[in-house]
């Protein structure tokens, strides 16, 4: 086993190969140093090498603090550099060896030595790099990473993405064109041919008792060498026909001699990359599920699983990569989905626990201050927005902090229900702040408080409303900084700038967050910590079925505005084949001549980032010089700077550009109540949930708004929501209709809300997820911290699990 000096040393030069990425370990450098430290300490004790071992530790101890990456490539260098040449000890201590040296080939014998003090081969665990898997060089690795893939965990976790069926076995003479199957038989010849463009052809002929059938590859000469007459082998691939023969054109063999892992079974399909082949991915894969799953610890609870009737990890991991049936296959699916929302649940009721447990601050709210607010309104609320304020100052009252959700339709009132809200805080002596994702967005906070709480009074005083972004002065942060501080200012809107330092507030009683998929825990944690333990509301525009909310947002208390106020216009919305246009064009050109403008939405290229704003800009270029040459138009793409973004938004505005080219970073934007035309290109790429968000950046004015779909390509999918946006303005109706069309994993997309990586979830998913919601809350109400014995692999994986989480507060 390998010393605990020596498996640093392989997982810091792991680090290095890796670009310094704190990925080298599971749960990161910083939390791997802290559990070494003390086996080093007493593996050192001998050799007095603690020096050595407390400088390595002051090193890494704050790895994941370190964002500059030459920072951290010093304290790698230099933690090695003291791997590699430990001090000298003193007179008469024993000497710790240095990581052996690998063996050279046909070494020349030597004389007899004392017995080595080496320790024995390394044996590495679930957390060691791949290269730890015999068959996995360094290139290799390389290649993997680029699918996530850097320790053996990882690769028992990279799951197929479909099977092929090559279970049905039968006799060639019973052979059907076009059907997918498995045939054994003996090679008769084997024939190779150039062809005219010089690639190379092998052809052989394979015989059972039942007849022949010629099978023909590709560009794959060595192939001759394997396939000799009298050789058994086992074909999988689909039938084919040539000058009216059946044929095999490039099926999967193998030796009939082996176990067959490429034929006659269900063979799993893996993500692949350049460099890594099908057979070799499967070569891989089976050697390291049948040694690894059989030391993988299941961390669910032997009573969870039998009430749910699962499959042991060790099972279903071995039968998700190949399982011996599609039932087996089902049963491997359903243990590894059940997991993934398991412990997803237990996360978020693990931080309502936390923040729940906190003491907070009881408001004494004003009703007669918040009723004379609702009479100043020039409408009346709705019954939704009534009954979300209601639960809101209920939890204002109460001696723990609030944690709520306010989710409403895209125009459905939200932001009164905030005012009111802020305004019930600062009647009760204590301030308020609304942090917004984007500048813009905060200024037009900013705008319609200031105007909904005009000529409202604390006692004598007026009400002191203040805007802190990036843009601000550094004179003017500096005023509102100690404005802040003394408790002048009320309410403060702004951007990131409030969680900066500098930002004291004397007493801040309601933090609201606005657009909460946009901001990560850390900086929301750092706004609720500006207050003691202010009570929080979070905005959301995004509407989400009840059910998955309740399981996603599950540290969170939930209020849903699901009305909207009455005689609000509807957008007409109509979905349009590439051949239409021109007539998309023409009608959005006539908007523009009434004085109106108008948003257009490039597809959205999941690749990459830098391929979408590539192809906005070709987009741009064309549509200005080739199609609106006489209109003035601006450009907003991902790649952009937040300063050049918040530039071309304020020009669209302030009505100096025509139309507004985007990818889909205007998805949560501005009130441009001008804009009357949303034509969405490629329209068939997005979810139902993001076409309404994009349809709901228009109709925000007094003119009748239309939202144009673009479809680029049809499928049967894509048309079901296609014609479901068409027919349907409930956001919250669409957005039920997006989870069984696409399922919770893909609605709940990287892009979109930054959980744990769902791999598996997917359509049809929903019961169990309500499963895995109902065993994580009993489980939680047995154990809230996990503390039993029972329970410590499912608390150390549910560590592990959240290192990934980017997004839940």
């Amino acid at each position: 086993m390998l010393t605990t000096f020596e498996t640093l040393y392989k997982i810091l030069q792991l680090e290095k190969e890796q670009g310094y990425r704190n990925r080298a370990v599971i749960g990161g450098l910083e939390k791997f140093i802290a559990n070494w430290h003390e086996e080093a300490r007493q593996e050192a004790a001998a050799s007095d090498h603690q020096a050595v071992v407390d400088e390595i530790v002051n090193l890494l101890k704050d790895y994941t603090a370190i964002t500059d990456t030459s920072t951290r490539a010093q304290a790698v260098e230099r933690a090695i550099q003291l791997l590699r040449t430990p001090p000298t000890p003193e007179k008469g201590a024993p000497v710790a060896p240095p990581p052996p040296e690998p063996v050279k080939a046909k070494e020349a014998p030597r004389a007899p030595a004392p017995p080595a003090v080496t320790p024995p081969p390394a044996r590495p665990g679930l957390d060691s790099p791949v290269t730890a898997i015999a068959g996995i060089k360094e290139g290799f690795a390389k290649r993997l990473a680029r699918l996530g893939v850097y320790t053996i965990h990882d690769l028992l976790y990279l799951f197929p993405r479909r099977y092929d069926d090559y279970s049905a076995l039968k006799p060639i003479a019973q052979l059907e064109y076009g059907e997918e199957v498995t045939i054994i038989g003996t090679i008769w010849n084997t024939k190779v041919r150039q062809t005219r463009a010089g690639g190379v052809v092998v052809n052989t002929i394979v015989a059972d008792a039942s007849g022949t059938i010629q099978a023909t590859w590709f560009n794959q000469p060595y192939l001759a060498e394997k396939f000799k007459p009298g050789r058994q082998i086992v074909l999988s691939g689909k039938v084919d026909e040539y000058l009216g023969r059946l044929t095999f054109r490039s099926p999967e063999w193998e030796p009939l001699d082996q176990e067959l892992i490429h034929t006659a079974r269900l063979v799993p399909v893996y993500p692949l990359t350049k460099g890594i082949s099908a057979r070799w991915m499967r070569r891989i894969m089976k050697r390291t599920v049948d040694y690894w799953s059989k030391r993988l610890p299941d961390h669910l609870p032997a009573s969870v699983r039998e009430r749910a009737g699962l499959l042991d990890l060790e099972t279903a991991i071995a039968q998700i990569h190949f399982p011996d049936d599609w039932e087996s296959q089902k049963q491997a699916r359903r243990r590894l989905v059940f997991d993934e929302f398991f412990l997803i649940q237990m996360g978020v009721m693990r931080q309502r626990h936390a923040w729940r447990s906190q003491t907070g601050k009881a408001l004494h709210i004003n009703h007669q201050l918040i009723q004379e607010f609702i009479q100043s309104l020039p409408f009346t609320l709705t019954n939704a927005q009534q009954r979300a304020l209601s639960e809101i100052l209920a939890d204002m009252q109460q001696p723990y902090p609030m944690s709520r959700l306010l989710q409403g339709d895209v125009g459905s009132g939200k932001t009164v229900v905030a005012t009111a809200a802020m305004l019930a805080a600062v009647g009760s002596d204590t301030q308020a702040a609304l942090m917004a994702p984007t500048e813009i967005l905060a200024e037009q906070h900013f705008k319609t408080i200031s105007s909904l709480l005009e000529g409202f009074t604390l006692g004598s005083r007026p009400l002191q409303i203040r805007l802190l972004t990036g843009s601000t002065s550094a004179a003017e942060k500096q005023a509102i900084y100690d404005e802040i501080s003394s408790g002048t200012a009320d309410i403060v809107i702004g951007t990131h700038a409030l969680i900066q330092e500098g930002v004291e507030f004397q007493d801040l009683g309601l933090a609201i967050i606005d657009e909460q998929h946009r901001f990560g825990v850390a900086q929301r944690g750092t706004l609720r910590s500006k207050g003691h333990n202010p009570h929080v509301l979070v905005m959301s525009a995004t509407p989400i079925p009840r059910t998955l909310a309740l399981t996603i947002y599950g540290d969170l208390d939930i209020s849903v505005i699901d009305e909207l106020p009455p005689g609000r216009q509807k957008i007409k919305t109509k979905w349009m084949l590439p051949t239409e246009r021109e007539r998309a064009y023409a009608f959005l050109r006539s908007q523009i001549e009434e004085g109106r403008q108008a948003f257009i939405i490039c597809p959205l290229i999941e690749e990459s980032e830098k391929i979408e704003a590539k192809a906005a800009v070709a987009e741009y270029e064309r549509l200005q010089h080739h199609v609106f040459p006489d209109l003035k138009l601006g450009l907003l793409h991902g790649r952009m700077k937040p300063s050049e973004k918040e530039e071309i938004m304020r020009a669209f505005r302030r009505g100096e550009l025509d139309i507004l080219v985007s990818t889909p970073v205007v998805e949560v934007g501005i009130d441009v109540p001008n804009a009357t035309v949303m034509l969405v290109e490629g329209a068939n790429r997005f979810g139902l949930a993001q076409l309404h968000q994009f349809r709901g950046r228009v109709g925000r004015g007094e003119h009748q708004s239309y939202c144009i779909l673009l479809s680029d390509s049809s499928t049967a999918s894509s048309e079901e929501r296609l014609r479901a946006i068409e027919s349907t303005h409930d956001g919250f109706l669409l957005a039920q209709k997006d989870l069984e069309l696409r399922g919770p994993g893909e609605f709940f997309g990287t892009r979109q809300s930054g959980l744990p990586d769902l791999k598996l979830a997917q359509v049809g998913d929903t019961p169990l997820l309500e499963l895995a919601r109902a065993e994580a809350q009993a489980l939680f109400r047995e154990d809230p911290d996990l503390s039993r014995p029972e329970h410590r692999l499912l608390a150390r994986k549910l560590e592990q699990f959240w290192q990934q989480a980017s997004d839940l507060s």
